[in-house]
């Protein structure tokens, strides 16, 4: 019986993160709308920040009740998730143009993070040399509180530039006939973040107690289960989005998104808890950098993600889930 009510605790608690997300997203955009600010701007920070919202409060949560592995892998997965799954079904659905400004300023920041992350959790380890006497389950790094506050700073630095760029190049967009009143766009912010919180709570629980009563690890359950559920908001926002033909805002929403969750949610949860890395952490770590890499070739060619290419990153992850489940 206990299980069950596990797993309803599960589902509401990603019910409560998609919906709260959605309210959130609404919110914000209908505000952004009246200062003009152009749709990829919009992917970027508004909808990237909502849509993230489920990985910041599972994540907080679970340094909060000291279940690191969910807070990294939560990170971690949820990356792999955006970038083969959101993109790779976005493309399937419509081929999706690459704009400059996300292949010159945003996805250089995005593999730069990672890159950094990987310094910081497995190069101690490296230098110990004993990086391979390990298994996958113990620990060989930390994301330390000092590793969190730089993440935190280059956050608010990104933020900053964004911003910049933002008020550079306002659109002259048509307003909506009937734009969203102010109270309305208030109480969705609100309530959407209520949402949030409560259902990351929710899931953390859920999700800590499965995986002891199936014996799985928490990495494994924050890879695949978490990671899936916290991600549901950008799959919807992005295939929603490209449909409507705003691709900027699909490429936007993911890009953003990842650069949030590097930054501001290992940012913000290492602060709180310093967290503990295994050697599995590390090794997704790097699989998410070799991924980077591959989209990228296919943000570069031609500038655009065309169907193909989307079906092979959808098998790729396919193939990355499989590994996760056999290791």
């Amino acid at each position: 019986m206990g299980i069950l009510l596990d797993i309803l605790l599960l589902l509401v608690g990603f019910a409560a993160l998609i919906k709260g997300a959605d309210w959130f997203v609404d919110g914000s955009a209908a505000v952004a709308r009246r200062f003009h600010v152009p749709g990829v701007i919009i992917g970027l920070t508004i909808v990237a920040m909502g849509t993230s919202a489920p990985e910041l409060a599972v994540s907080t949560s679970a340094a909060i009740q000291g279940s690191n592995e969910i807070a990294f892998s939560n990170v971690a997965g949820s990356n792999l998730f955006n970038l083969l799954m959101v993109l790779g079904i976005v493309a399937i659905v419509r081929d999706i143009p690459v704009e400059k400004p996300i292949l010159k300023r945003d996805y250089p920041v995005n593999l730069g993070v990672t890159v950094m992350l990987i310094c910081f959790t497995a190069l101690p380890a490296v230098f110990s040399g004993d990086l391979f006497s390990h298994s996958m389950g113990d620990e060989v790094g930390k994301v330390s509180r000092i590793c969190g506050i730089l993440c935190l700073v280059i956050f608010v630095a990104y933020i900053f530039f964004l911003i910049r760029d933002a008020k550079k190049n306002k659109t002259e967009e048509e307003e909506e006939e009937t734009p969203m009143p102010a109270w309305k766009c208030v109480v969705l912010i609100l309530v959407g973040i209520g949402c949030i919180v409560g259902g990351g709570e929710a899931v953390v629980y859920g999700a800590k107690n499965i995986a002891l009563a199936a014996g799985m690890s928490e990495t494994l359950v924050g890879l695949t289960i978490v990671a899936l559920g916290t991600s549901l908001p950008e799959l919807v926002t992005s295939v929603v989005a490209a449909k409507k033909g705003q691709t900027g805002m699909a490429v936007g929403n993911v890009i953003g998104s990842n650069i949030f969750n590097l930054l501001l949610i290992l940012g913000v949860s290492s602060t709180i808890h310093p967290i503990g890395v295994n050697l599995a952490s590390v090794c997704d770590s790097c699989i998410l950098f070799v991924v980077s890499l591959v989209v990228l070739l296919f943000c570069l060619n031609n500038k655009k993600i065309t169907r193909g290419e989307g079906i092979i990153m959808v098998l790729i992850y396919m193939a990355d889930m499989a590994f996760a489940i056999v290791r």
